[in-house]
Order: structure tokens, then sequence, then C-alpha cells
């Protein structure tokens, strides 16, 4: 493993850290795509760098492995969404991760080098995975966001209040 392959997967650890940490709190569900933004930015630097690095493999594999795993964040990011909890509370839309949500984030960051590993690594020193590992995080946290947003409209639109079944005023304090 290349030195810039350890710098991206310590980077992806921290921001799989400050993703785990903000999904476990109860927060509100809010249209602002600043965090993900920031991490694409940062995920684009990084792959760009990849690219520049090792500028003789821009084949197909690596296409394919990029794109591949970029669907893969896409939908790993639309099934952890199912597991956020989602509550109208004061006439605000909350939102709280589970464990399940905890516990797919950290699957879908092993599939994601997984998915890496059997289509481009196999003991390579490529290193895309680790290189799009933060623009992975940026999907697949953008697809939950989104999702998350849907639901909270539906659930204000239908006048629920507190459709997660929590005490939400217990929850909140």
């Amino acid at each position: 493993m290349s030195s810039t392959d350890a710098i991206n997967l310590v980077i992806g650890i921290a921001v799989l850290a400050l993703i785990l940490y903000r999904q476990m709190q109860v927060r509100p569900v809010r249209a602002s795509y600043r965090l993900p933004l920031i991490l694409a930015i940062i995920g684009v630097v990084e792959l760009t760098q990849f690219l520049d690095h090792n500028h003789n493999r821009h084949d197909a594999t690596l296409i394919a492995a990029l794109a591949g795993s970029l669907v893969l964040a896409a939908a790993t990011g639309a099934i952890r969404a199912v597991t956020v909890r989602v509550w109208i509370h004061g006439g605000q839309a909350l939102r709280q991760g589970t464990w399940l949500t905890a516990a797919l984030w950290i699957v879908s960051l092993g599939l994601h080098l997984g998915y890496d590993y059997l289509v481009d690594g196999k003991g390579s020193q490529a290193g895309i995975g680790t290189a799009s590992l933060t623009l992975y995080f940026a999907v697949t946290y953008a697809i939950q966001r989104l999702i998350l947003q849907a639901r909270a409209q539906r659930i204000a639109d239908s006048g629920q209040q507190d459709v997660s079944r929590l005490d939400t005023s217990t929850r909140l304090r």
C-alpha cells in the first residue's frame, strides 16, 4: 500500500467516524447538502491525484470499478435510509440513525473496498478503492439524505406527529 493509499484510507475512516457520530444523534432533517458537497470535492481531488499518479491506468477496468462503486454507493445509501428513524416533533422533521444504520455504514465501507478488490485489486497497487473512498461517501450520504427528506416531507404532508413510535420528549433532552 502506497503512502497516498494509506492517507486516503485514513481520511476515509475519519470521515466514516464523523458520519457515524452524526448519524446516531437526533438531528433535524435538512435540505442542506454542504457535507456531501465538501466530501465530493475532497473525493474528486483524491481521485484526480490518483489518476495523475497512475496515468497508465485509464482503462476499462478502472472505469468499471469506479462506476460500479458509485452505483453501490447509491444502493447502500438507499437501503440505509430505511433504517433511520424519522418523525415530526414541534413541527420539525427529526431523524436519528439506529444501530442497524451504523452497522450498514460499516458494511458499506467493506462492500466498497471489497468490490474494488474483486474488480481492480487482487493484490495490485492500484488503489482506486481508497482513492475514491471519500467520493463514495459523498454519493452514499447524499442519496440517504435525499430519501430521508422525501420521507420527512411525506410524514409532514400526512399530518402525523410521531411516526417512529419514539417518545420524542425524552429523546430530545
